[in-house]
């Protein structure tokens, strides 16, 4: 298909939503797994990758390895640890060397997104950001890969007398790059993946950098470098192979990390603590500052390469305050305990609101979508909303990792559609759920960062059983989500349930 035809084109087999790292990802596996399938992707911004670009706060990097961030496609060849240009041009390189640009649609803000069981069509509304004009565009499957941050709208507390603070505050999320920091006193309100990579960055121009935090996070120390791949490399391995090798040599220990913080915290929290006391020194003190309250990977760990920030703090240009605010004050901030911080520039560094579906207006035949209202299958398809898949990542593995399977079972999917003559898909509880329990999105006790407890009520819900959840567990989804049984009973085809025994369709209503 020509690109001047692609442009113009309202009408699509497949939509994506987003051009960030999921986005562009699924455009990939759908190229190469549905080569006639025309699609289109509605990016919002005037350029690809999403969060990446988005954020401009000083060192913004990855907090998870590019070997397994990276897609399973692509070698990474640089370091594991990568800044967020180092990632765009990875991505540019993806979308040039596959042909997407000319698929990508920028600047186009999604208003409405509608579904008619008559027509087996979404009908999505848009609004062109260069004139404001609408666009309508219509597909018959539209999958969602927009991320799940508020990217407009962080997190950010009402503090008292936050108006009389005569310095700058700004949340991370909103930094603005010419923000001179050099010589300043800067405190950095929270101690998680992002307080990680912005307090490095200060450390090296600011007079001083204070974190103030609530309580404690778990950090992991490391050199930002892989010894396996620089060996494979040295004797002469092929990107490729060092790519996939590296890759699951990773994923091994990741797999075998996870565990162990579940059944042995207290001897991880062991070993975190001596890969910080080679950049920080023996005789660095851990409590009170760095003795979390809940279990090594209930929350991310915040990655420092290099042992950044803890070489910050051995070098006397960090402290670290556990505490909470009592007020904001006209040169800084006092704590509940009466501390002054002096600061010429409170960063912000508090997370972010989910926004789920973007926040888009949803409607089936008329009737609005609550998300909440829905169960989902595997954490991407939707109890009561045909025809759309949603990419959300892992909390304790690279997202993309999610991407590349996501990209192979929603490739699957629409060529089975096309193999049994269907032109819609809907997953809807079985008999045998019928006593399930529904319950929130996910336990507390496995995964319970502020930001996502505080807006559980807006994720979908989840049953008791394992495919009617998202278990944020890569190493089992691996192997289920390739071995779904297309033909279950949770698949309704065209308005028919299938009996799961492959023998067609029975006219059993959904």
């Amino acid at each position: 298909m020509e690109r001047a035809s692609v442009q113009n084109q309202t009408d699509f087999d497949v939509l994506i939503v987003g051009a960030g790292i999921s986005g562009v990802g699924e455009a990939y596996h759908l190229q190469q797994q549905c080569p006639d399938k025309s699609y289109c992707i509605l990016e919002m911004k005037d350029t690809f990758g999403g969060t990446w670009e988005t954020h401009k706060y000083p060192g913004i990097r990855s907090d998870s390895d590019l070997y397994t961030f990276g897609y399973r496609f692509k070698p990474w060849t640089g370091v594991p640890i990568a800044s967020a240009e180092a990632i765009l041009t990875y991505m540019g390189e993806v979308i040039d060397e596959n042909n997407i640009g000319q698929h990508i649609r920028y600047g186009h803000r999604i208003t409405q997104c509608d579904w008619s069981s008559a027509e087996n069509k979404w009908t999505v509304t848009a609004t062109r950001t260069a004139d404001g004009s609408e666009i309508v565009f219509t597909c018959n499957f539209l999958w969602m890969c927009q991320g799940y941050y508020d990217h407009e709208n962080p997190n950010i507390p009402t503090w008292p007398n936050m108006d009389q603070f005569q310095g700058q505050l700004i949340h991370a999320q909103l930094w603005d790059p010419k923000t001179d920091y050099a010589g300043k006193k800067v405190v950095v309100i929270g101690s998680g993946a992002t307080a990680a990579t912005v307090i490095p960055e200060f450390a090296k121009e600011a007079e001083h950098v204070t974190m103030l935090q609530r309580s404690p996070t778990y950090f992991f120390c490391s050199e930002n470098r892989n010894e396996l791949a620089d060996r494979l490399r040295e004797i002469g391995i092929d990107e490729p192979t060092i790519h996939r090798v590296v890759r699951a040599q990773i994923l091994y220990d990741q797999d075998v990390l996870t565990e162990r913080c579940k059944n042995e915290p207290d001897a991880v929290f062991d070993e975190l603590k001596a890969l910080i006391r080679g950049y920080a020194g023996e005789d660095f003190e851990f409590e009170p500052h760095f003795t979390p309250s809940y279990r090594p990977w209930q929350q991310r760990l915040a990655f420092c390469p290099d042992g950044d920030v803890f070489q910050a703090a051995a070098a006397g240009k960090l402290s670290v305050v556990t505490d909470t605010i009592d007020t904001f004050t006209e040169h800084g901030i006092r704590t509940a305990s009466g501390e002054e911080l002096e600061a010429d520039i409170v960063c912000v560094c508090t997370g972010f609101h989910l926004s789920v579906m973007g926040d888009i207006p949803f409607n089936v035949d008329g009737k609005p979508v609550d998300w909440h209202d829905t169960v989902n299958y595997r954490g991407m398809m939707f109890t009561g909303v045909p025809n759309l898949a949603w990419v959300f990542g892992y909390f304790r593995a690279s997202w993309t990792l999610r991407v590349d399977l996501l990209g192979d079972f929603v490739c699957g999917l629409l060529n089975h559609m096309d193999d049994i003559g269907a032109r819609r898909i809907e997953v809807a509880l079985r008999e045998e759920d019928g006593d399930m329990a529904i319950l929130p999105w996910i336990e507390e006790d496995n995964f319970n960062p502020s930001y996502l407890t505080r807006d559980m009520d807006k994720l979908p819900q989840r049953g008791a059983k394992p495919e009617w959840r998202h278990n944020q567990d890569y190493w089992r989804e691996k192997d289920e989500i390739p071995s779904t049984d297309l033909s279950g009973s949770e698949f309704i085809y065209d308005g028919v349930r299938r009996d799961g025994k492959n023998d067609g369709l029975k006219a059993q209503s959904a």
